[in-house]
């Protein structure tokens, strides 16, 4: 059960917002202003906040940005009089998830706190699109480094950027990098997951509507392009959209216009566009799912994140971080992970990604009972992992402490690994290079760099195709 903050000094409306949330199926909590609102929320955290825009003591954009500050996870709906839409809509741009103008239809603000409830569950974690956003990128594998190398490329471009991957990844968090690298890093970052969105109200989502355009259109509401405008428009789950949507949306991207939904006023906006999917959309083009125009549109820069168990070097730091991050938020102590434990999950293949890992940790922390996550903490598909990797040379619970010494000995650790890795797969393919690539699900060339890297050239045949480096 969602846990709904309410902040308003309206007496009468907290009742009745109150009231329809609770009807809803929703855990509420009540304020009488923003000061007293932010004392409940620091105390007793909420999942989503719907707050006032005009109060005494604190406003509804104090709250926003208290909120948002202290955990950008948690979706904020502004409520406001319909002579303050524009500030509601400079709301939105400062990171507000949406708003409702009084007197509300009550169905608009249910179908609003529905959305913000499954956009929270969707996706829980996001990174404010800043300059830092780039640094919450967690890794060093060469697979890494070359997604790095085009965000350098393509960022501070308005080029459409089309980026493809298993779920769990971390699109979003590339997309918050190529936002932030960009001359745009000020102006607004919107996102929108079109898989949250039923199909009937994505063109309302995206282009807004007019006032009477339909049922419960008690006002017009500006869109996400509109909200975008000299901004980064972030489309995830683009597989999603309707076909007959992909049309509108091609000539918004192709032309820079649209007209809202029961409007004839055409709006300009200039808009950088960033989608992404889990999909395959060649093959949703084959069967009629995806329009190919659309697709060459979207796909000017495809950018394709590897999964996890492609890049395994990458797994120790990422766990370590996991650790540092929930110890922090959960008040938890673990001093480290053990080599047995930290074996596992290099063997683990990860279908779930880094999102499934971050959970994991998140869950062994909770449960844990002694001060080092143990083997025994990881749960069974974690224990059961198959030819697993050679241990870790060190357990990560006597890294230094200090932040320096821990980054320093994690990075070592993670190289120490990969060359015990390389070294056994080479072994077991008789020194052939693109059989221990395709065993360690790597790419034959970053097998090569890392073979140059670690002094192991010695070790693969000299004959045929493995002879030299690679083109």
């Amino acid at each position: 059960m969602a846990k709904v903050l309410v902040i308003d000094d309206e007496a009468n409306l907290r009742k009745v917002l109150a009231a329809l949330l609770r009807r809803d199926g929703f855990d509420v909590t009540v304020a009488a202003d923003g000061e007293q609102g932010l004392a409940e929320f620091h105390k007793n955290g909420a999942d989503i906040v719907v707050t006032d825009l005009v109060m005494p003591k604190a406003g509804g954009m104090e709250v926003l940005r208290a909120v948002n500050a202290a955990n950008p996870d948690v979706p904020v709906i502004i409520i406001t009089a319909h002579g303050t839409v524009d500030s509601a809509v400079e709301a939105i741009k400062a990171g507000a998830f949406d708003y409702v103008t009084k007197p509300f239809d009550q169905s608009e603000l249910s179908a609003a706190i529905a959305k913000a409830a499954k956009a929270h569950v969707v996706a829980q974690r996001s990174v404010r699109a800043d300059a830092k956003a780039r640094a919450a990128i967690i890794g060093e594998s060469p697979q890494l480094q070359d997604v790095f190398k085009i965000i350098d490329k393509v960022a501070d471009t308005p080029a459409t950027v089309l980026i493809t991957g298993e779920s769990g990844t971390g699109k979003e968090l590339i997309a918050s990098a190529l936002h932030g690298a960009s001359s745009r890093r000020d102006k607004p970052f919107i996102k929108i997951n079109c898989a949250a969105i039923p199909h009937n109200l994505i063109e309302s989502e995206l282009f807004g509507y007019e006032r009477g355009a339909f049922t419960g259109a008690v006002t017009s509401k500006p869109g996400r392009f509109e909200l975008a405008d000299e901004g980064t428009l972030f489309l995830d789950e683009i597989g999603e959209i309707p076909v007959e949507m992909q049309v509108k949306l091609l000539r918004a991207l192709q032309e820079g216009e649209f007209e809202r939904v029961g409007g004839i006023k055409t709006t300009r906006v200039d808009v950088r566009l960033i989608a992404a999917t889990n999909r395959d959309l060649q093959a949703e083009i084959d069967v009629g799912r995806f329009r190919k125009d659309l697709y060459y549109r979207l796909a000017v820069v495809p950018l394709v994140l590897p999964a996890l168990r492609e890049r395994r070097g990458d797994i120790l730091m990422l766990a370590a971080h996991f650790v540092e991050k929930y110890n922090r938020k959960l008040n938890k102590k673990i001093e480290g992970i053990t080599d047995d434990a930290m074996t596992l999950l290099q063997a683990y293949n990860w279908p779930g990604n880094i999102r499934e890992l971050e959970n994991l940790i998140e869950r062994v922390l909770l449960l844990a009972d002694g001060p080092f996550i143990t083997a025994r903490d990881l749960p069974e598909p974690v224990r059961q992992a198959t030819t697993p990797p050679p241990a870790a040379p060190a357990a990560l619970a006597d890294a230094p402490t200090s932040e320096g010494g821990l980054k320093d000995i994690v990075r070592m650790k993670a190289a120490e690994l990969e060359k015990d890795l390389i070294s056994k797969a080479l072994e077991e393919t008789g020194g052939n290079v693109t059989r221990a690539a395709r065993l360690l699900q790597i790419s034959r060339k970053s097998l090569q760099t890392k073979m140059k890297e670690f002094g192991l050239r010695d070790m693969a045949i000299q004959d045929g195709r493995d002879e030299g480096p690679e083109d």
